[in-house]
């Protein structure tokens, strides 16, 4: 019986190279995951595969996943919740996954990337889930050494189309801001200032948001953006130049938690009281219930965007052929003690 099955294996695989017009050993590399295989031919095999029907993932049995952390504290808490997800998503189906981190410069070539090299083990790991901050030169390197990956979308620098030919899962927190606007709005707050760098892609998403509801509701924006890689600076240095401007601000949108943590220490320095003086409001749900007061902010639901980073690889894997894979993960507005309504002349009201 083993004889009669590998003379089949065998068989499979010269028709798979005669229809691909490549040689046998070639497709070898391809069903077996060998990175070094130009991506041209490698489509070509996956299509022939697919014609006769041959189930290229059975081949590979190696169960397990990289979860790769791009330039983020390993502790981050965030993306920690990210990797639960994805990880509980991974143990249930049988898989395992391998946890690493990796700090690179966005401005440098693909070519000049030097990842873990387990990564193009695909006898290790079969797939990679990209968290953290990334940029497009990562994207381009797995792409060359044909590593199958999700990313999420979010957190992708200086991403622009070129993210719609892969497999990526975005939280909805350029809605989310948009939402939590418009929540400070109906409670009567019209000098609505947005803090964080928006050089950033998150911070630059959640800005978004808040610019579409004030544009809608007719507002003038007020933004404050440090170019500062540390969030609760950036929060507490953009909250101090709009209290220097002698702005007459009521609340303050922050694009994310640790930013709005700035914001409260800003506004504490500076002698005003939250959310009797300014209303403060952050996003992404990391540390807001830590607060004094706890912080209204939007949830982001990290462990369910891991879950989905790990469920649209695992469909990568079953089915190569598929198109890119976009998924969007709803967000929810929180509200707890860091906002409180307004009074609003009955002008303005009948205005809106």
């Amino acid at each position: 019986m083993k004889k009669t099955g590998s003379k089949k294996d065998k068989v499979g695989l010269r028709e798979i190279a005669k229809l691909a017009k490549v040689s046998v050993a070639t497709v070898s590399r391809v069903l077996n995951g060998n990175t070094r295989v130009e991506p041209s031919l490698q489509k070509c095999v996956l299509d022939a595969a697919a014609q006769l029907n041959v189930d290229v993932s059975s081949r590979n049995k190696t169960k397990a996943l990289a979860f790769l952390l791009g330039n983020r504290a390993m502790l981050h808490a965030f993306h920690s919740r990210v990797l639960i997800g994805a990880e509980a998503y991974c143990t249930a189906l049988g898989w395992d996954m391998v946890f690493l981190s990796y700090n690179y410069s966005p401005t440098v070539s693909h070519r000049e990337l030097h990842p873990p090299q387990i990564l193009q083990r695909h006898d290790a790991v079969r797939a990679v889930i990209l968290a953290g901050s990334n940029s497009m030169n990562m994207l381009q390197f797995l792409k060359q050494k044909n590593i199958t990956f999700s990313v999420l979308g979010n957190n992708v620098v200086n991403a622009k189309d070129e993210l719609k030919e892969h497999d990526v899962v975005f939280a909805d927190d350029i809605q989310g801001a948009f939402d939590m606007t418009r929540y400070l709005i109906t409670l009567g707050h019209r000098n609505i200032a947005f803090v964080g760098n928006v050089r950033l892609p998150w911070f630059a998403r959640c800005h978004a948001g808040y610019r579409r509801a004030m544009d809608e509701a007719g507002l003038a924006q007020r933004l404050n953006s440090t170019d500062s890689e540390d969030d609760v600076e950036s929060g507490y240095l953009g909250t101090k130049s709009l209290l220097a401007r002698h702005e007459n601000i009521t609340a303050i949108l922050a694009g994310d938690d640790p930013t709005a943590h700035g914001a409260y220490k800003a506004l504490r320095d500076s002698g005003r009281r939250i959310p009797e003086d300014v209303s403060v409001c952050g996003c992404n749900d990391t540390v807001g219930s830590w607060g004094h007061p706890p912080l209204t902010t939007i949830r982001e639901f990290p462990e369910q965007l891991g879950k989905q980073l790990a469920r649209i690889v695992l469909n990568r894997i079953e089915s190569p052929g598929l198109e890119p894979q976009r998924i969007i993960v709803p967000t929810e507005l929180i509200k707890r003690d860091s906002c409180r309504p307004i009074l609003v002349p009955s002008d303005l009201i009948a205005s809106k």
